[in-house]
């Protein structure tokens, strides 16, 4: 990073960009594989909104380090390698269980495509989205007309609801079907990102505003997919999961601003979120929630079912409720009748009304002869 200050040539520029992103990749590698293994699948969720969290906070601080400080020299890059160097200092000083010992891993691009492939769709839109919106969502701005410090807070600001936005989605993902969710929040991208796709030109309220929305959705799209993919992934290959999706996520992050950026200059800078919606209009199409068949789900996975209270236990229509009991088993259940117990014969029940009496009578005449040898003596 400090390489940057030092030298003006765009070609090593190039290289040292190249250098910066190899190295942030293994960051999120090691990362997102160590809160994989520590997080169990029902708080998957929960974990990945936390370090979605700081990830977005750091990036806050970062657009608006560009309002505090507008003009574009050397003390932000200095400012940049400061941070990544005291990162370590918690990661060194933690007490938390580091995790296993990593062994080679290899790729497994073939498996991954079958076992996860909406997952891999998902990161790979989510890929082109986000990377177009970092790489040009500022080019876009400063053709609305904003100003370097308005443009630091726009970019704040978008990227202020992918932080607010995590905490809520990972309740959402713990508790209902993560492919459905991934669905949902494609198709509300498409609908939030079409004002800015239609008009070349908005009012700045009409920016921010828009632009806050649609980034609420775009950002939920990558956690959501990297948790499905994790419920359906053993253990041991969560490694190799982690690199797949993180080298999917890079493709999508290099083919989005080269893109976006053709169709902005023969179009129109608003062609950015035209981009946007055909991406998430994509990812509707794509991803669907039917065919996932959760026969590779992992033992702790979160179960997709009928919840059903405690009170319901017992009752014998507690199987008809069951998505997983055949529905013609249960109806040829309850269409079968009970025979009825035969009723006692008239006989049979004098005599047992007559054996109480004939035990009464015995005990009184018992207690008489009782009665008369005590008057005898």
């Amino acid at each position: 990073m400090l390489g940057h200050g030092l030298i003006s040539w765009l070609p090593a520029w190039l290289v040292l960009r190249v250098i910066v992103g190899l190295g942030m990749m293994c960051q999120y590698m090691v990362i997102e594989s160590w809160l994989n293994e520590q997080a169990a699948a029902k708080q998957r969720g929960m974990v990945f909104s936390g370090y979605m969290i700081a990830s977005y906070l750091g990036l806050v601080l970062g657009q608006l380090v560009l309002v505090v400080h507008p003009q574009l020299g050397p003390e932000l890059l200095m400012l940049v390698a400061l941070c990544f160097a005291l990162c370590l200092v918690p990661v060194a000083m933690t007490r938390a269980i580091h995790p296993a010992p990593l062994h080679p891993a290899p790729l497994e691009p073939r498996f991954f495509m079958k076992r996860v492939p909406q997952s891999l769709t998902a990161v790979l839109g989510a890929g082109l989205i986000i990377g177009s919106f970092y790489g040009l969502a500022p080019v876009y701005a400063a053709e609305q007309g904003l100003s370097t410090e308005q443009v630091g807070l726009f970019m704040g600001c978008c990227i202020l609801a992918g932080f607010l936005v995590q905490w809520p989605l990972g309740l959402l993902s713990d508790r209902y079907d993560r492919s459905v969710l991934m669905r949902i929040f494609a198709a509300a991208l498409v609908v939030a990102s079409l004002p800015l796709a239609l008009f070349p030109s908005v009012p700045v309220e009409v920016l921010f505003g828009v632009g806050f929305l649609a980034s609420l959705m775009q950002f939920c799209l990558y956690p959501l997919a990297v948790a499905f993919a994790n419920d359906h992934v053993e253990a041991e290959r969560r490694v190799s999961l982690t690199a797949m999706l993180l080298m999917t996520y890079g493709i999508g992050a290099s083919i989005g601003p080269l893109a976006a950026g053709v169709i902005m200059k023969v179009f129109g800078g608003h062609m950015l979120y035209a981009f946007v919606c055909g991406a998430a209009a994509i990812l509707v199409l794509l991803i669907r929630p039917k065919a996932v068949t959760h026969l590779h789900q992992v033992e702790n996975a979160p179960l997709h079912h009928v919840a059903m209270p405690d009170s319901m236990s017992s009752s014998p229509l507690v199987v008809a409720l069951d998505p997983r009991v055949d529905e013609q088993v249960v109806q040829d259940q309850m269409q079968t009748t009970v025979e009825p117990e035969p009723e006692p014969e008239p006989e049979t029940v004098a005599e047992a009304e007559a054996e109480p009496a004939a035990s009464t009578q015995v005990v009184e005449e018992d207690e008489r002869e009782r009665e008369s040898e005590t008057w005898k003596a």
